[in-house]
């Protein structure tokens, strides 16, 4: 039995540059992948039920990503046949490192070659939508600049470059973070050749960029800590809606002392960003 990783991402930057008529948000963003992965294995079952055993006991099945991202592939596919997923979560929950929607992510690429749906990566990407807007960057599975709700995706190859992750141990509510009434959501739209001249060195200080929802996100005296506990050594940028923010480090060992040095109330890892999910190599899914 093989087991299948969901990679945490990180937003370079994020942006809000105008809304739609139906509400949704417009967004700018680069994403990069992190080896900092959950694990999810997939037993099929003869019969057509769906479960999902979740290693955080506070995922309800009726919020679980996993199990909408497998009954919404059984819908639209010819497969009769049902599942039992079991996820080891180690990518915490609010942080902003989509975890969620890797999951669900990793759950339809592997059902898509476990039930022998033949979906193409366009077709998953499309249902990945639905489910939300990071879903289809964790499908395509490269390193992208994001553009409309999550859907315009080109890939990109920012260095892949050693990173501090500090998580307050708070989950923000992605919904109440978009509602927001301080929200910016009229910044100036970006040209991804501009990005692309960016610092190799510290990706977070490209000029011009920030995440907007950091203002709303320091109201809460946690994460308000963590940057001051980080920016005493490196920049720290918010990543995504969620809690966790993170600094761009020259290498490894630069990461790990940084990250000792960290306040012991906070959870801190140090990763890799990689612009390559491994997700692909597990799977024998043509991405051609």
């Amino acid at each position: 039995m093989k087991n299948w990783l969901a990679p945490a991402k990180l937003n370079l930057f994020l942006h809000i540059i105008g809304r739609r008529d139906d509400g949704y948000h417009l967004l700018q963003t680069a994403i990069q992948f992190v080896d900092l992965c959950d694990q999810l294995t997939f037993n099929l079952r003869s019969d057509p039920n769906i479960n999902c055993k979740n290693s955080i006991q506070s995922i309800s099945s009726q919020d679980d990503l996993c199990i909408k991202a497998a009954q919404l592939l059984q819908s639209q596919s010819s497969n009769k046949k049902g599942v039992d997923i079991i996820v080891n979560k180690v990518i915490p929950l609010g942080a902003g490192m989509g975890g969620g929607s890797s999951d669900a992510a990793t759950t339809l690429l592997a059902l898509n070659e476990l039930w022998d749906c033949k979906m193409s990566l366009t077709q998953l990407e499309e249902l990945g939508q639905q489910l939300g807007a990071d879903v289809p960057v964790f499908i395509r599975g490269h390193s992208c600049w994001v553009e409309g709700v999550g859907e315009q995706l080109t890939p990109i190859e920012p260095s892949e470059n050693w990173y501090v992750i500090i998580y307050p141990n708070v989950h923000l509510d992605t919904r109440k973070m978009f509602a927001d009434e301080e929200l910016t959501r009229d910044c100036a739209p970006l040209k991804i050749r501009d990005f692309s001249q960016m610092s190799d060195t510290n990706l977070t200080e490209f000029a011009n960029t920030e995440n907007v929802f950091e203002n709303i996100a320091r109201r809460y005296p946690e994460v308000d800590r963590a940057f001051k506990s980080l920016d005493q050594y490196a920049s720290a940028r918010l990543t995504g809606s969620g809690s966790a923010l993170f600094a761009s480090c020259q290498s490894k060992q630069q990461a790990e002392t940084i990250a000792a040095k960290c306040a012991t109330e906070f959870t801190v890892f140090v990763v890799k960003g990689i612009n390559e999910s491994p997700v692909i190599s597990l799977s024998e899914y043509n991405y051609a």
